[in-house]
């Protein structure tokens, strides 16, 4: 049986805060704390997962913990992100079911980060293969992307996401990605032109400078210098834990994977440098006859770059900095710009630039990584969105992210409320009605398309005449005086007039989250968004490839009077559209928490948690799960969890898993009213009903523990026992084993020696008897040949002294001559040995001398007939060199020893030389490597020399392309010198068709055989002259129409002990021979 973990097990504090007793907002505080001093930093509401930021890496993402939680139940583990995004990914591959992961929680609470996990855990557990990998790769490398141009170092957070952003990971009908596409919200652009003090602007700007190469900086007019660029802050220019250059290198190849070209990267790089550029540019004021001032650009040196970068002319940017066209119906007008406006209209081009490339990249990165196919695709969305905001001061852009949290904030609790009511409704477990405070008021307050503060803020930015902040403050004091929400001490409720916590010039809002006192100040500027048409048209006019898809209103030809939408009512739009798609999907909420202000770990500071965990309505969230049923559990699971508890139950129950259950809760006396039976889960009312059973099954598993462990014991004692007992029998079956061995050997050995006296005794007798036998015969024989001995010498001893002396002298010469012939044994058969035995006697010398002789012709026709057709011809060239060369070449003593090979390329078998072989029409008598001397330095070339029966061939050697091929007829001599050199020239007829190029000197190792063999083939041929051979250290060589002399002399070389030639003159050639 396989043992499950369970949230409920080794439970630090309360994993799901659903069960948490009391429930209070201290106790709910306790709890985080508690968990997140022992490094766990995730604990569920239900299905919401609440994400402590720890400030550090822990190891709770490797590769085993995503096997862990592959597949697994929901509460089967403890809390963990990977627990969510595997209970999304199964339902939405295994259930069919759009999906959509809402991660919310300030500024530095991780919601970035909570992103990347889930992206990467989908990536890990999803299908394997090259086209999904690549598609994977492509939606996690998107990440590097934007955050290098939508995210910055903020007060709260190094990498802060200063956009919202949206995104739908398609998948196919097996769960494998697709693709995706990405939506982004309301970009804060104004980070642009200026920071708060202690933040930076966006990462790219910073990246760009720091990790960009010196040629590719130069090609952008930057300098790495941070402080030459106005819209850069310098007092937080430089973050620790983040390498700007690492970081560039690494955004530079994640849109190389995303698949931006390289035109594209660099098109994007001049946008980013031109904002640089475009910040840099000051204006002066100019006065005119009117009276009226007009601003001018003070130094046009940053213009001039900027003008380059984008392929603008000067005087076109120039001129919609000093001048504004306004256009009615029919008519122009044009109007001077003073130096406010013109660093206005400055700063409002550089924000447009940096937020429409922004757009312009998350369309590219849509355009790559959008899915493919047609068909129908299921989708995961993952929303990563500003949290909810309350600054000191908070201005246009904190109203628009708190309306957009006023709205997750209202679909959260419709879709949970939702979701709890269809579970009861599945279940069959009746419905009782929930209580919650419903934040709609709230966002009709702020998106009322007619008394709201979204279209009163619209309706006063296209009001003609004059239109301030003040102005949209007295209009909002006038329609929502009587609204319970909002507040403000110039409106008709006199309860504000003395409240000085209110300023004059704000408002104050009472969200979900708590009261929000906004500044009016720049919120009709920052809703108008107002680029004036003379610097859309002159973007448009520019030549950067990207500047009209960016500014496409600036085409003349498409004028458009009409007021572009405001920033409000765009971003009004997009969260309705986000709403609805929302809506669509089964939601899954991560919520982020940030545990302290100072960006460390192991911080916990209780007054920051706290006011987060109201402004997300945590605590609210917890009521709303357990306004029913804190708890509820399959039947299998709560059945195998619980089945200890009861005798009935354990160790197996036969029947249906409900059954069980029933069986187990009236066995362990459950009051009837704490749970409820559905049709497929228990539900239990009350945790502390949970925590009872949970203590008795700790009770119960200790004891089963006791009883595992006393059958365990006894169990080993057991087989220990056995094991000695089987151990004794094979140790004494052994041991008389080896007793019999001992026993048989002594038998046997004493057998042996019995048997080898026996048969030592017997076979002495038998040698006494033969002993015997054999010196009777022996004695027999001995006297026989005495007694004939004796016989034959009575016979004739009358004839011996008539013959003795004759006999004598045939028997001494007898001898000698014996003894002459076995001496001449000791002679070899080796022709080239003339050792021969000294004659003993006089009367020898001629037979010793016809001796010797005859033995010389016949052991020299003996080694003659031992040779082969071709080492007969070998020898026989060598006794032509011989006769050609001996003491006529000092050369020659050498070349004795070495036999003639011939073939020293090996040109059948070496395939470079396959070509030319084929070229040879007949047989290669000889193949070498040669060195053709140039007459001009005296310095020699590689051929190849190849010689058949007909002529002679040189090639290039590395190529092997014929250079020269000569018939053997037109050679007229050879000369070479006397010396040990290898020089030797071949000197061609006159007036014969090779005689045009010249004759050839050449050098060579293996100078001997090469003339040698042209010498025999000149001599077997029976059509031709014989080639003479000219031995002489100084001879005449023909080159094409000069004649050079080529002379030979001994002396020492530098380049070693080969001889070297050197060109004196034209007409001569000097070869150095070192001396002998």
């Amino acid at each position: 049986m396989e043992v499950k973990t369970s949230l409920l097990d080794n439970m630090i504090g309360v994993g799901d805060m659903v069960l948490l007793e009391p429930l209070n907002e201290d106790s709910f505080i306790v709890n985080l704390r508690n968990r997140f001093d022992h490094n766990e930093i995730y604990t569920y509401i239900g299905s919401v997962v609440i994400s402590m930021n720890p400030y550090r890496s822990l190891p709770i993402y490797t590769p085993q913990k995503v096997e862990e939680y592959r597949n697994r139940n929901f509460y089967e583990l403890s809390p963990h992100i990977y627990a969510l995004a595997d209970e999304a990914y199964r339902s939405l591959r295994d259930q069919d079911k759009d999906q959509c992961i809402l991660i919310t929680g300030e500024s530095g609470a991780g919601k970035t980060e909570a992103s990347k996990l889930v992206m990467s855990y989908v990536a890990a557990v999803c299908g394997k293969g090259q086209e999904v990998n690549k598609v994977k790769e492509q939606l996690l490398q998107s990440n590097p992307v934007l955050e290098a141009f939508g995210n910055a170092k903020t007060m709260r957070n190094d990498n802060s996401s200063r956009f919202g952003k949206y995104m739908d990971i398609e998948f196919d009908f097996k769960g494998d990605p697709l693709g995706g596409v990405i939506s982004n919200y309301l970009l804060e652009k104004s980070r642009v032109c200026k920071q708060p003090r202690g933040e930076r602007n966006f990462h790219i700007f910073y990246q760009l400078l720091s990790g960009a190469s010196d040629d590719t900086l130069m090609k952008l007019k930057l300098d790495r210098d941070f402080s030459k660029y106005n819209y850069l802050s310098l007092d937080s220019a430089n973050v620790n834990g983040l390498d700007d250059a690492a970081s560039f290198r690494t955004v530079r190849n994640a849109m190389q994977i995303v698949g931006f070209m390289e035109a594209e990267v660099q098109s994007v790089l001049e946008l980013v440098a031109a904002v640089l550029k475009l910040g840099n540019i000051e204006f002066k004021p100019e006065s005119r006859v009117n009276g009226f001032d007009e601003s001018r650009v003070k130094d046009k040196n940053d213009l001039k770059e900027m003008c380059e970068l984008l392929g603008i002319e000067q005087s076109v940017l120039e001129r919609a900095f000093s001048y504004r066209t306004v256009e009615a119906k029919m008519e122009k007008m044009s109007t001077t710009l003073n130096v406010a406006q013109a660093y206005y209209a400055r700063d409002a081009l550089a924000k447009n630039l940096y937020s429409r490339l922004f757009s312009w990249l998350v369309t590219r990165i849509n355009e790559s990584i959008k899915a493919q196919a047609k068909t129908r695709h299921k989708v995961m969305g993952v929303l990563d969105i500003y949290g909810f905001e309350i600054f000191e001061d908070n201005s246009f852009e904190q109203f628009i992210i708190n309306y957009c949290n006023e709205k997750l904030q209202q679909i959260f609790i419709e879709l949970t409320l939702r979701e709890e009511q269809e579970e009861y409704i599945r279940e069959d477990i009746e419905w009782t009605n929930i209580e919650y405070f419903n934040n709609a008021i709230i966002c009709d307050l702020i998106e009322n398309n007619q008394n709201g503060i979204l279209a009163m803020l619209d309706e006063e930015c296209l009001r003609p005449g004059t239109v301030t902040d003040d102005t949209f403050l007295d209009k909002l004091n006038t329609i929502c005086a009587e609204h319970q929400h909002f507040e403000s001490r110039l409106n008709k409720n006199s309860k504000f007039l003395t409240d000085h916590s209110l300023p004059h010039s704000c408002f104050r809002i009472q969200h979900y989250a708590g009261k929000v006192l906004y500044r009016v100040e720049g919120f009709v500027d920052k809703n108008n968004d107002l680029l004036y048409r003379d610097l859309s048209q002159a973007m448009y006019k520019a030549t950067h490839s990207l500047m009209r898809q960016l500014f496409p209103e600036g085409n003349p030809a498409k004028v458009n009077l009409k007021r572009p939408p405001t920033a409000g009512f765009q971003f009004k739009a997009s969260v309705g559209v986000l709403m609805k798609n929302l809506q669509t999907k089964n939601p899954n909420y991560i919520r982020c928490i940030k545990p302290n202000d100072k960006k460390v770990a192991h911080i916990f500071t209780d007054s920051l948690v706290c006011h987060q965990v109201r402004y997300l309505g945590l605590v609210e969230n917890v009521r709303v799960r357990r306004a029913g049923y804190a708890f509820r559990q399959p039947y299998e699971s709560c059945l195998e969890r619980y089945k200890m508890l009861c005798k009935k139950t354990w160790p197996h129950w036969r029947g249906p898993a409900r059954d069980g259950v029933e069986v187990l809760l009236t066995d362990c006396s459950v009051p009837t009213e704490e749970f409820a039976y559905g049709r497929s889960k228990i539900f239990i009312r009350n945790p502390r009903t949970l925590f009872t059973l949970e203590e008795r099954r700790r009770a119960c598993l200790e004891d089963l523990a006791t009883l595992i462990q006393k059958i365990y014991r006894g169990w080993k004692s057991r087989t220990h026992f056995l094991l000695l007992k089987k151990s004794q029998v094979v140790v004494a079956a052994w041991y008389r084993r080896y007793a019999q061995q001992n026993k048989y050997q002594k038998i046997k050995s004493a057998t042996l020696v019995m048997q080898s006296f026996v048969r030592g005794w017997k076979a002495r007798n038998i040698l006494r008897q033969l002993k015997y036998e054999k010196r009777c015969k022996e004695a027999v024989t001995t006297i026989a040949a005495y007694w004939h001995g004796t016989q034959v010498r009575r016979e004739y001893r009358k004839f011996f002294r008539a013959n003795a002396g004759k006999k004598i002298y045939d028997f001494t010469i007898q001898r000698i001559m014996q003894k002459y012939f076995l001496g001449l044994k000791t002679t070899t058969m080796s022709p080239m040995d003339n050792t021969w035995p000294a004659k003993p006697y006089g009367f020898l010398e001629g037979a010793h001398t016809q001796l010797r002789r005859i033995f010389h012709l016949w052991r020299c026709k003996k080694y003659r007939g031992q040779f082969t057709e071709e080492k007969k011809a070998v020898y026989e060239e060598k006794l032509e060199a011989s006769e050609i060369f001996k003491d006529k070449k000092a050369l020659y003593p050498s070349s004795v020893s070495q036999p003639f090979k011939g073939d020293y390329l090996e040109i059948q078998k070496n395939p470079k030389y396959q070509k030319l072989n084929s070229a040879m029409e007949e047989k290669v008598l000889l193949a070498d490597l040669v060195n053709k001397i140039n007459r001009a330095n005296g310095k020699g070339s590689p051929r190849l020399f190849l010689l058949t029966k007909s002529n002679f061939v040189l090639a290039d050697q590395k190529t092997g392309q014929v250079k020269a091929s000569v018939p053997l007829p037109d050679l007229a001599s050879v000369s070479v010198s006397t010396q040990s050199d290898g020089f030797f020239a071949l000197k061609l007829k006159e007036g014969s068709a090779s005689a045009s190029k010249g004759d050839f000197l050449l050098s060579s190792e293996h100078l001997i055989e090469i003339i040698t063999k042209l010498h025999r083939i000149g001599t077997t041929a029976a059509d031709r002259d014989q080639i003479n051979i000219d031995i002489s250290d100084e001879f005449l060589v023909q080159f094409k129409q000069d004649k050079v002399c080529v002379k030979f002399i001994q002396g020492g070389p530098k380049n070693g002990n080969s001889a070297a030639c050197k060109r004196k003159n034209n007409r001569l050639l000097e070869v150095s021979v070192p001396s002998p």
